[in-house]
């Protein structure tokens, strides 16, 4: 008969059931709670008067004589029918667990079961746990305040699709009813069962207060030491009561409240219950029902008290033990979280340090983690309601990080050696558990057949076991065997069983210690979980965000931090099957708690890491060579008498000074920095990774997402950029910068393993481009305007002059004060840091800028050819003729406005020409065996190559910064304007009198004062020797856009430019012909400078003579002089 009942297996499958139940009451719970979650059907305007209706009218709603107030169900009917289908459902899940449940106790009464924690723990485990599950479940139910609308709803929509109700509305209306007073409800309930359940709860009296034990006691008895005894290092920890050593105090506390509430009647009669229950009432104020519910166990156990008569002593001994509760827990749990700190601590470090203890001590781990899981619980539930008390520290902890991280350290050390732990369990179970359980039965007087069997199958299984399997890494199942030992538990703890448990206390206590080794064997991650789930923050965002914060305001618990984001890899453990529409909730809600943990830790680690960065780079900006003109200036008159140091005047420190110290002790603030910075490094060594609801997070990709965000802020702050004034720091001091900023986060990599060169490359990269990943300028951007608007705009006002000679641009000497010295920013050293720090892409950028400046001047070029079109014919058919040339120039119009223009290409030109001779240099530094090669092509080619290959080759080439005979930057440019309303020979005609107009214009240049050759400079002082470079690069790119042959047109130009200069020196007036030498040694440079002119060719149209006077002339008139 007791086998047939099968009250294990009922027990073990309503348990599960119950907790799913529960979990889906408490999601209908929030979400009918919550404005943004809450069911449409119940926030409908519409529907208000129907569920005003139902809810007054509630069970007993007439459907057909006040169908006025239910009008908008009746249109909507299949809406609400689906709406509210799904609440209905859950609802009635509740009546069939509560009938279950009523079946399963008035079963296990009948039987008058024997219930002791010590013996048949899992019996009495899953008994008391059925109690409290189902009372949690109806508590909650209490608590939705729309039930009634929603079931109310769904049955009037039901009545009106199908003609009658649903057939369980009547019941669960009942039940609805019946539970508007809960505890009232259950306390008649659960009368019957008083008996079993005080005999389940007394059986905690020698457990209980032995669990309830202050710090002071701990401290005293050395818990969870291994080093208090080391001639004892290696015994086995083992104990009577296994599984109760590591059972959670919170479970046990609401075993004790709820049950003694369910079934009080004990109270008054027996001093042991009441004794109890008041050690319980004293441990706190809270008790939790599921997810974030709790209980305010005086309230409740008062107000109950208080309908009852008899019970006003119970009242006062409840007001006696929350004063208590108030004045003491928090202290009490405070000194026992201080305690737990130091005993994980030490216990973490021997472990890790000798691994080999995890099998014998495998039960001190559970303690430490199930201890501490407990007091983080009362914590975490306390300071969501804290009471109002005098000392609300009690209630605040600033050092939770290092309670959780010693926490996750011993989960992971138990994770990491599974195979120790597996190795000395299986050797254990197999060499002592069977042969000690064995002599058990034997010793047995009597022994039933079905008993004999399990118990016979416990010493088969067991003996079975070998190291083997271990090494083999096989998977070990035992699940079988624990609930054959629940069964047994079931069928000995029955009144008049064959084979009382009770009268075998050594047979409980050998199994129970069997449960637990096989446990450790195969379902240690289960054991764990168990142990120190403390996935209830997940339901308390609040206090976990407000933890983590105290936390890293303390400068000790920074090296912590890191185990709030790991704590969030246990939420994905609390879902359950019957309630998945909560795992997506639970997702969202964990990944942010993680995330938002996560940029915290990284955003204080990257702050220190750049404060460091900057004060060295501050350091290091001391020893760059524009600070030392004062050590240089001393140095020479060091000779000299010293003169008398003026009062009150501080003498500049030297570089170095800062590391002179007297007193060690004195920390500075690097030293400070340095310190912190390495308490954060530690919390990313607590895990590489770890899995977030099927997300893998990887700790340190935060840090470097952070470091990549502010790099890039602080390089384009280095910039020192002000668009209204148009300062920018010199590239050479930004380069300076940068270097010093990246040689100090490469030092990041002793802290941390992270790839700091991928770092570096990828924020250098991101300069590279016009804007970065976030979509802000970069120092190409920066760079690129300065450039464009500051430099070159005033070359082009010849306010800065192009100086060959010294391959840089400099400042004209003005009335005004410069804003900025162009030499400074444009001279080899300064272009080069230019092109290191813009690379390649980058100073391609920085050449489409360009060129989109030289395609508006061409453009207008053109208007101006254009104007005058029939007259440049007319030029270049007659330029042999010198009258019918002089008629002609005084009818041309613009022709200096041509000149200015070509200049200001001439100047973007020899800029761009600039930048890439030095970007060649840098390249060839950097990456000498690349550049080798594509010289060889770029030198194979030659003037019968196909136009198309050429091209590719020269941009391949000119991206390397090699100079080429075309420029296909400007051939692109220049491609692109071109329209579909002009043809090639229009645009051919149009490039051919452009040289035209250049070549007769350019005697008007001797008319410019500022025309004249600067020997110093090697160039003109209004930039005209920027001329050969416009005129060069823009011939060839047009002709070759228009396939034709560049030499030729050249040759042309020069005739003709040959001509009209050298009827300037046929001119008498000398005015005219002051810069005359200056002008002529333009036709020198434009053939020097072209790769398709020869100075043969120069010498049949111009004199050489004349060539050679004009630089005596211009050389003559140079006055050198000597510091």
């Amino acid at each position: 008969m007791d086998y047939q009942q099968k009250l294990a297996e009922k027990l073990t499958i309503l348990n599960e059931r119950g907790n799913g139940v529960l979990i889906r009451m408490n999601y209908i719970k929030k979400l009918c709670a919550d404005p943004k979650l809450r069911p449409s059907i119940l926030t409908d305007k519409a529907m208000e008067p129907a569920i005003k209706y139902i809810n007054k009218k509630f069970p007993n709603i007439d459907f057909r004589g006040n169908i006025q107030h239910l009008t908008n169900i009746q249109r909507q009917k299949s809406e609400v029918l689906s709406a509210t289908s799904s609440y209905y459902d859950s609802f009635m899940d509740v009546i069939e667990f509560r009938d279950h449940v009523y079946e399963l106790l008035n079963t296990i009464d009948a039987c008058q079961c024997f219930f002791d924690i010590s013996v048949n723990f899992d019996f009495t485990k899953n008994y008391l746990d059925l109690i409290v599950t189902y009372t949690s479940v109806i508590i909650t139910l209490s608590r939705i305040d729309d039930k009634k609308a929603l079931v109310g709803m769904f049955n009037c929509a039901h009545e009106m699709t199908n003609g009658s109700s649903d057939p369980s509305y009547p019941r669960l209306g009942q039940m609805f009813v019946e539970y508007d007073h809960p505890w009232k409800k259950l306390t008649e309930e659960f009368g019957p069962h008083t008996r079993s359940v005080t005999t389940a709860l007394l059986s905690l009296k020698m457990l209980y207060p032995r669990r309830n034990l202050p710090a002071e006691q701990w401290r005293s008895a050395q818990l969870l030491s291994l080093l208090s005894a080391p001639a004892a290092m290696l015994d086995p920890a083992c104990c009577d009561t296994m599984a109760c050593e590591y059972l959670s105090m919170e479970v046990m506390e609401r075993w004790i409240i709820i049950g003694f509430l369910l079934c009080h009647s004990s109270l008054n009669s027996n001093q042991a219950s009441q004794e109890l229950w008041k050690m319980a009432l004293r441990s706190g104020i809270y008790l939790t029902l599921t997810r974030g519910e709790v209980l305010n166990i005086h309230k409740v156990s008062e107000d109950l008290f208080d309908s009852i008569k008899g019970y006003s002593k119970r009242v006062a001994d409840i007001k006696e033990c929350r004063e208590h509760a108030i004045v003491n827990s928090g202290a009490m749990h405070r000194e026992r979280r201080h305690f737990l700190r130091g005993a994980l601590k030490e216990l973490f470090k021997v472990l890790e340090d000798e691994p080999g203890l995890l099998g014998p001590k495998a039960l001190f781990v559970f303690m430490a983690l199930s201890f501490s899981r407990d007091e983080v619980l009362w914590l975490v539930r306390h300071s969501e309601n804290m009471p109002k008390i005098k000392t609300p520290e009690d209630y605040i902890d600033n050092q939770m990080a290092e309670l959780l991280f010693h926490m996750e350290k011993l989960r992971g050390l138990m994770r990491k050696h599974i195979h120790v732990v597996q190795r000395y369990h299986v050797q254990y179970l197999a060499q002592y558990d069977a042969l000690v359980l064995n002599d058990t039965i034997q010793n047995m007087y009597v022994c039933p057949e079905e008993e004999s069997v399990l118990m016979t199958s416990f010493v088969s299984t067991l003996s079975a076991l070998s190291i083997k399997q271990v090494e083999n890494k096989e998977e070990f199942d035992f699940r079988a065997l624990r609930l054959d030992w629940l069964r047994l538990q079931a069928y000995t703890s029955v009144n008049k069983a064959p084979l009382p448990l009770k009268d075998y206390p050594d047979l409980a206590k050998v199994m129970n210690m069997i449960q637990f080794h096989t446990r450790t064997v195969d379902s240690l991650e289960e054991l764990l979980q168990e142990s120190s789930d403390v996935s209830i923050l997940c339901f308390y965002p609040r206090v976990f965000e407000k933890m983590f914060i105290q936390s890293s305001e303390e400068m000790t618990m920074k090296r912590y931090l890191m185990a709030f984001p790991t704590v969030c890899s246990h939420f994905h453990h609390c879902g359950h099957p019957l309630c998945p529409e909560e795992m997506d909730h639970m997702e969202k809600k964990s990944l942010r708690l993680c995330v938002t943990f996560l940029e915290q830790i990284a955003k204080q680690t990257s702050s220190v890491v750049l404060e460091i960065c900057a004060e060295q780079r501050n350091l290091h900006d001391q020893l760059l060579p524009k600070h030392c003109a004062e050590t240089i200036s001393a140095a020479r008159h060091r000779k000299q008498k010293k003169p008398v140091q003026k009062k009150g005047e501080v003498q500049k420190e030297k570089p170095g000074a800062e590391s002179l110290r007297k007193d060690r002790t004195v920390a500075t603030n690097v030293d400070k920095l340095h310190l912190m910075l390495t308490e954060l490094c530690s919390s990313y060594s607590l895990c590489s990774d770890f899995i977030v609801f099927n997300h893998i997070v990887v700790p340190t990709e935060f840090l470097l997402s952070h470091l990549e965000t502010r790099l890039s802020e602080i390089i384009v702050i280095m910039a020192n950029y002000n668009q209204t004034t148009q300062e920018i720091a010199r590239p050479s001091d930004l380069l300076a910068g940068i270097r010093a900023y990246t040689t100090n986060l490469h030092s990041l990599s002793s802290y941390i393993n992270v790839d700091v060169t991928r770092l570096v490359k990828s924020v250098l990269l991101q300069q590279t481009q016009p804007l970065d990943s976030r979509g802000a300028q970069t120092v190409t951007t920066i760079y690129t305007n300065w450039f464009l608007e500051s430099l070159l705009r005033q070359a082009s006002n010849s306010l800065i002059v192009h100086c060959p000679t010294m391959q840089c641009f400099v400042s004209q000497a003005t009335d005004n004060e410069p804003t900025f010295r162009a030499e400074e920013f444009s001279d080899i050293s300064e272009l080069q840091a230019l092109a290191e720090l813009l690379g390649p892409y980058g100073l391609k950028f920085l050449s489409e800028n360009l060129m989109w400046h030289i395609t508006s001047q061409v453009s207008e070029l053109k208007k101006m050819v254009i104007e005058n079109m029939d007259i440049l014919v007319q030029m270049k058919n007659n330029f042999d003729k010198p009258e019918e040339m002089s008629n002609l120039k005084k009818r041309l119009t613009g022709g200096e406005n041509v000149l200015k223009r070509m200049t200001i290409i001439g100047v973007i030109l020899s800029f761009r020409s600039m930048a890439q001779s030095c970007l060649k240099d840098i390249l060839r530094k950097h990456c000498p065996y690349l550049m080798g090669p594509i010289e060889c092509l770029r030198d194979l080619i030659s003037p019968e190559t196909d136009v198309k290959v050429t091209l590719s080759v020269f941009e391949l080439a000119s991206a390397a910064g090699l100079p080429c005979d075309i420029d296909p930057a400007l051939v692109a440019a220049i491609g692109s304007m071109q329209t579909d309303n002009t043809s090639i020979d229009e645009e051919y005609k149009l490039s051919r009198l452009l040289l035209v107009y250049i070549a007769v214009s350019l005697p008007t240049l001797a008319l410019d004062p500022n025309s004249y050759y600067s020997r110093e400079h090697g160039g003109h002082n209004n930039n005209i020797h920027c001329l050969a470079t416009a005129i060069n690069q823009l011939a060839a790119a047009m002709f070759t856009i228009q396939d034709q042959n560049i030499e030729q047109q050249l040759k042309d130009f020069l005739l003709l430019a040959s001509s009209t200069l050298l009827q300037l020196g046929q001119n008498v007036e000398r005015v005219e012909s002051k810069n005359r030498e200056s002008v002529y040694l333009l036709l020198h440079m434009i053939v020097e400078e072209s790769p398709f002119l020869s100075q043969d060719m120069l010498e049949s149209c111009f004199p050489y003579v004349l060539l050679r006077n004009a630089y005596r002339e211009v050389y003559r008139s140079f006055v050198v002089t000597l510091g």
